[in-house]
């Protein structure tokens, strides 16, 4: 006999200092080279959007995911998405996207810019999918092992018909 998995309901909230402890857990334990507490407040402090993802409701809400943009001119920038890797391949990062892309396109941006380690192909995969193209490359722009560093793929998306060209 199979298990029936009973439909998760999930919501949006802002993401406050008073998620810290649990978006730290999700990012240490999904990333070698994590967020600190310290990124995550400036973040904050700067009025980035920052929001988590959570499952359920009332105290016991587990966190599904989060992320962290920052508008610019007729852009936004994704600077973290993490889904937590117990609810990974599930699509809680496609949710996240379409909420991404929606209060982006609410604020008047024109393109959604992100970077992603060359070695994480499924998060690749993940944003090919989602519309996102390849248009760059930053060399050594993430911390790897061995006080190493990590080239980045440069990634965008259009959010307005019409626009071809970042």
């Amino acid at each position: 006999m199979s298990a029936v998995l009973e439909p998760l309901e999930a919501q949006f909230e802002p993401m406050t200092e008073s998620w810290f402890d649990a978006v730290l857990r999700v990012e240490q334990s999904a990333y070698a080279h994590p967020w600190s507490r310290g990124n995550f407040s400036d973040s904050l402090k700067a009025g980035y959007q920052a929001l988590v993802l959570t499952g359920g409701s009332g105290p016991g809400a587990e966190l599904l995911g989060y992320f962290v943009a920052m508008k610019g001119v007729d852009e936004v920038h994704l600077l973290n998405i993490t889904v937590a890797p117990a609810h990974q391949r599930q699509g809680w990062a496609r949710v996240m996207l379409d909420a991404l892309a929606l209060w982006s396109r609410g604020q008047g941006a024109q393109w959604l810019w992100l970077e992603v380690r060359v070695s994480n192909g499924r998060a690749r995969t993940v944003y090919e999918r989602y519309g996102f193209r390849h248009v760059g490359t930053r060399r050594q722009y993430y911390p790897a092992a061995n006080a190493t560093r990590e080239d980045a793929v440069v990634m965008s998306m259009a959010l307005q018909a019409g626009n071809s060209e970042p």
